[in-house]
């Protein structure tokens, strides 16, 4: 399943003539390069990047802007497509636990799906490494 996302990404030529590009809606999110084609390259890979990690982090992604609204501030203005971005793969699962520990996991505010995850990479032997790098298992 491939997830996209477009959002407008502002260029601006800098004195050294270089290309910086800012995507406003995406405070933080930025790059560079020599020449306006390496710097479009860049821009999709900033922003697959950047979107990325705000959804592991189960961050909400802001809605994009207008390009005609961005556009006048700077000498180019484009939507750069963000797609195969790797967004965190959940199911949702029922299940019983007595209700003396249900009272005490809630008293204490344990994250439940946390221990359920912990203990399932536990008793599979999955490496906590290749969980870090990787969103999704199939």
């Amino acid at each position: 399943m491939v997830n996209q996302y477009v959002y407008p990404a502002q260029f601006i030529k800098e004195d050294n003539d270089t290309f910086s590009v800012y995507f406003p809606d995406l405070k933080g999110c930025q790059t560079y390069d020599d020449t306006l084609e390496g710097a479009v390259i860049m821009a999709k890979k900033a922003l697959e990047g950047f979107i990325e990690v705000l959804l592991e982090e189960g961050e909400k992604l802001p809605s994009p802007s207008m390009l005609k609204d961005v556009s006048a501030n700077c000498e180019y203005a484009m939507m750069i497509v963000a797609d195969n971005v790797n967004a965190p793969h959940f199911v949702e699962k029922i299940l019983r636990v007595p209700m003396h520990l249900d009272i005490a996991a809630t008293m204490a505010k344990l994250d439940m799906s946390r221990i359920l995850e912990d203990a399932l990479v536990k008793n599979l032997s999955i490496d906590p490494e290749f969980l870090k790098n990787s969103t999704q298992l199939v």
